[in-house]
């Protein structure tokens, strides 16, 4: 690749060399016509400077001809290379281009089964913490209801007790006011009857 360079660094050199010299004859050519003070047409010595800068610019084609024609081809086909080479990177990253592409749509693919998954698990969670907060709650009722009984049940036994022994007070009181001593007696020889069968 370094070789084309440097003959396309000769071979402007050479073209730049040339131009100067051919502006420098024309130069000489037009200042050499115009500032004589003879005649003014065209004289014979014209003619042989014209001959000599075409003589010179033919020999200077014939000479830089094969070095030029080598530089450009040489560049023409590094040119040609590094298009081949940026069409092959081209393609690649076209091809690239389009797996990354495939892998986006199925990572899009995978997101929305991933939502649609975590949506149904959501939905099953949420039944399940609704079923179980029912029954939880009916527990709850239930217990509380068999509470609510044996308070009741309580209270009951309690008001009883609290009855049967304001009766019983009541009870003994009349017994004490209305018995007699006869009716002592007899209540005690039924209760030794009662111990002694």
């Amino acid at each position: 690749m370094k070789m084309p360079f440097v003959r396309l660094k000769r071979c402007a050199a050479i073209m730049i060399f040339v131009s100067a010299l051919s502006l420098f004859f024309a130069g000489a050519v037009f200042c050499s016509s115009g500032g004589e003070s003879g005649p003014k047409g065209w004289v014979a010595t014209d003619t042989y400077r014209v001959m000599n800068f075409v003589v010179l610019a033919v020999g200077l084609f014939l000479l830089l001809r094969k070095p030029a024609s080598g530089a450009l081809a040489d560049r023409i086909n590094g040119i040609k290379e590094e298009l081949r080479a940026l069409e092959s990177k081209k393609t690649d990253a076209e091809k690239k281009l389009a797996q990354y592409n495939e892998k986006l749509a199925l990572l899009n693919k995978d997101a929305e089964k991933i939502i649609a998954e975590q949506i149904k698990q959501g939905n099953e969670a949420k039944n399940r913490i609704v079923e179980a907060a029912g029954s939880a709650a009916l527990k709850l009722e239930e217990q509380a209801r068999r509470n609510i009984e044996h308070e009741f049940k309580q209270a009951r036994l309690k008001l009883q007790e609290e009855v049967v022994g304001k009766a019983l007070i009541k009870a003994e009181e009349i017994i004490k006011s209305k018995i007699t001593g006869k009716d002592q007696e007899q209540l005690v020889s039924e209760y030794l009857a009662k111990v002694v069968a």
